[in-house]
């Protein structure tokens, strides 16, 4: 054990090493609770089980993973994915708020988390800020955020008696409260109370007491937030009082139209850019889910080429590849496109969603992967780039989506060069 992390009602939590596999892990050990647990201890042993369930079984970049489960008589224990930034919680505070579009990434990056969550048939019933472990930078700025502690999720397809009842109140649902039958929407509500809080430096509702603080769920509206946080636009405000709504059926319809209307807050310029530059994650995310070539990609691979791949923005004329040169890379255009030249004449032109340079990557011998024509640059073009060694880091699935999807390119030009030949009138 290197130090303790921190502790809850019924676990605690440790900073250790594995030594086997040389990394960082967390421990969560269950906590004995026979003294003050009417159940004698049980209710701890069931959020432990809860989360022993899923020991490797979620794999997605925004959300920690479960590596381990030891049940132990004594002391059962959890070893998890270490992620050493802290929590959300200390960014609720008015003094320590995230910038407005890092807020609105990090809540689309949680959207897609949850959904894919959600389609292992788990709802996770207690989304909140200190459940939102934060990724930071070298110098500690939050740049990404993954889904933690899934003691108390509801298993769907579980024939086990699960715990009821369960979840922190403040970002707890109406229909939660009621203790009824729950679906994704319910942690849809808890991520739309998440993101009020960050946004506006308090919750959507704050009481004294329980039976006040459910009486405002249940029959009030959360403050406006544009009163709160300077210059908010009333559409950033409106998304995240539609996830609040106190009727499931006035939410979202699902994960996928939460995330949509996230990602459309920074497309369509709602959220204004501060101390955020550049591109960010879940605006690459969104432009790939677009590109026929990613067709196929489901939200995890997506994720890995937004992490894995280098973003290249080329200007108008630049050649992006000369005739006789050994190619190193390829390309799928983002954005823009080129047009291919051989001897000089202009052979056809290549847009959004198609690959270039790939025989980098497929051709068997350095001969055949020297360029044959030239391609120069037609517009501002933003390219998605990996190398023959950048696509050896990426897992085994994605691998073979990207091989699927550049058979599906060579087959169209293949297509497109018979016709040329069979039918040149036509092409013409």
């Amino acid at each position: 054990m290197i130090e303790r992390l921190g502790d809850g009602a019924t676990s605690e939590v440790f900073l250790c090493h594995d030594d086997f596999n040389q990394r960082p892990v967390a421990i969560k050990r269950v906590r004995r609770l026979s003294d003050g647990d009417p159940m004698g201890g049980r209710v701890g042993e069931r959020f432990f089980a809860a989360e022993a369930a899923l020991v490797g079984r979620l794999q997605h970049p925004n959300v920690v993973q479960i590596l381990d489960a030891v049940q132990d008589p004594q002391q059962s224990y959890l070893v998890m994915e270490y992620v050493g930034g802290g929590t959300l919680r200390e960014h609720c505070r008015p003094d320590h708020l995230l910038p407005l579009e890092l807020v609105i990434d990090l809540g689309f990056k949680c959207a897609m988390a949850l959904g894919y969550v959600f389609r292992q048939g788990l709802v996770h019933r207690d989304v909140k800020p200190a459940n939102l472990l934060a990724v930071r930078d070298g110098q500690g700025q939050v740049v990404d955020v993954k889904v933690s502690d899934f003691g108390s999720v509801l298993n769907m397809q579980s024939d086990v008696t699960q715990v009821h009842r369960v979840g922190s109140l403040a970002y707890m649902a109406p229909e939660q409260l009621d203790g009824g039958t729950l679906d994704a929407r319910a942690d849809m509500y808890a991520l739309g109370a998440v993101l009020y809080h960050l946004i506006a430096g308090r919750p959507p509702f704050e009481a004294p007491s329980q039976s006040s603080l459910m009486h405002q769920i249940y029959h009030l509206d959360p403050p406006p937030l544009t009163a709160m946080r300077p210059g908010l636009a009333p559409e950033v405000e409106a998304v995240v009082l539609r996830a609040l709504a106190k009727q499931p059926e006035q939410r979202y319809e699902d994960w996928d139209a939460f995330a949509r209307a996230l990602s459309a807050l920074i497309a369509e310029h709602h959220v204004p850019r501060g101390q955020l530059q550049e591109v960010l994650d879940s605006e690459r995310f969104s432009l790939l889910r677009s590109l026929d070539f990613f067709t196929a990609f489901g939200d995890v691979e997506l994720w890995e080429v937004v992490r894995r791949a280098r973003w290249e923005r080329h200007g108008y004329g630049q050649a992006l590849y000369k005739r006789g040169e050994l190619g190193q890379t390829f390309h799928i255009i983002a954005t823009g496109g080129v047009d291919v030249f051989r001897n000089g004449e202009k052979v056809v032109h290549l847009g959004a969603g198609t690959s270039v340079g790939e025989m980098a990557y497929l051709a068997p011998s350095p001969d055949l992967r020297r360029h044959s024509a030239d391609l120069v640059v037609t517009a501002p073009t933003t390219t998605v780039s990996f190398t023959p060694e950048t696509m050896a880091q990426l897992s085994p699935n994605c691998r073979h989506l990207f091989d699927a999807a550049f058979i599906r390119v060579l087959v169209r030009r293949l297509h497109a060069a018979h016709e040329a030949l069979a039918h040149p009138r036509r092409i013409l």
